[in-house]
Formats: structure tokens, C-alpha cells, sequence
């Protein structure tokens, strides 16, 4: 078996990304994206793309800093599912915890569905600590295009982030 390596970097989203990000959701999750990238043009959110060389997006995620004062709140993360279990997440969570960073906050916080424990056993490694439950809504749209409600019971997570410090606390 071969290793293979490749450079990533980090940026802001670009409405172009829209385009190829098929992987990441529906027509209908897309479309709250490109809602999103408005929200970032004001400072309100952060919405980061993860890149190969080729600029063309692997990764993507927000950060909100209007849900709580103090803390940037991560959603809407995804890694194409080709290339999930690569430290792509990893790397993603790093970059959105120095933003937080970047704006004097010492916290981050992201909500995880409860039946997802893939990816709550990434949180945890990353240092994210559970310290409640919520129900979360939302409406997502079918391969066939009908939309339907979604209702899940969310762990909320939260880590404090070390001050000026890539990778924050462990």
C-alpha cells in the first residue's frame, strides 16, 4: 500500500464553490449555503472551504458567531464522503477553531446528532466535551425532490480554546 499526500489549505467560500458541492447536500441545503455566504459578507459568519491544489472544495463548514456571545458555534461541516477518515475533518475543525481564535473567543461549540457517533468520536478526540442535549428541526429535500421535515436530538459539545495557540487545548 501506497500513501498518498496531498497539501490543503483553508479559505472562505466562495459562491462559485455552489457549483461543485453536490456532495455536501441537496439543491435545497446549497441554496442555504449561498444564504450563509451572505450572512459572512457582514462578519456574522465565517464559511470555510477545505482545498487540494486544484481550489475545488473537499471540505466545507460555518462558523456562527450570533447564536451565542463569546462563542463561534461550528455547523454545516462536511467532508466528501470519497475522502471521510483522511484527517480532512481534523484539519477543517483546526482552521474554523483559529478563526474563533482570531476574533479574542475562547470557545466553540457544535451541535452532533445523537445517532452519529462517527462523528462525535471525532469531537471528542478534537477535545469537544458534551454538556446538554436539544432537539434540532430542519427541512430536507428527497433524491425525488420533495421536501421533508427532519427532527433529531442533537448532543451540544463545547471546548475551550487556548488563546492564540494552533490547535487550542487538548
Amino acid at each position: 500500500m501506497t500513501d498518498v499526500v496531498v497539501e490543503l489549505s483553508v479559505r472562505d467560500f466562495r459562491h462559485a464553490d455552489l457549483e461543485s458541492c453536490g456532495w455536501s447536500g441537496s439543491a435545497l441545503h446549497l441554496a442555504g449555503v449561498a444564504r450563509q455566504l451572505e450572512r459572512a459578507r457582514t462578519g456574522e459568519v465565517d464559511y470555510l472551504a477545505v482545498c487540494p491544489a486544484t481550489d475545488i472544495p473537499v471540505a466545507k463548514g460555518g462558523i456562527d458567531y450570533q447564536v451565542e456571545e463569546g462563542v463561534g458555534t461550528l455547523w454545516q461541516l462536511a467532508v466528501h464522503p470519497a475522502l471521510q477518515s483522511c484527517g480532512i475533518g481534523t484539519f477543517l475543525i483546526g482552521a474554523a477553531e483559529q478563526r474563533i481564535r482570531n476574533r479574542g473567543l475562547l470557545h466553540a461549540e457544535l451541535g452532533v446528532e445523537e445517532d452519529n457517533s462517527r462523528a462525535r468520536a471525532l469531537y471528542e478526540r478534537l477535545g469537544y466535551v458534551a454538556r446538554g442535549r436539544r432537539p434540532d428541526v430542519w427541512t430536507e429535500q428527497a433524491p425525488d425532490g420533495s421536501l421533508r421535515r427532519h427532527e433529531a436530538m442533537c448532543t451540544v459539545m463545547r471546548k475551550r480554546l487556548s488563546p492564540g495557540v494552533p490547535g487550542g487545548s487538548r
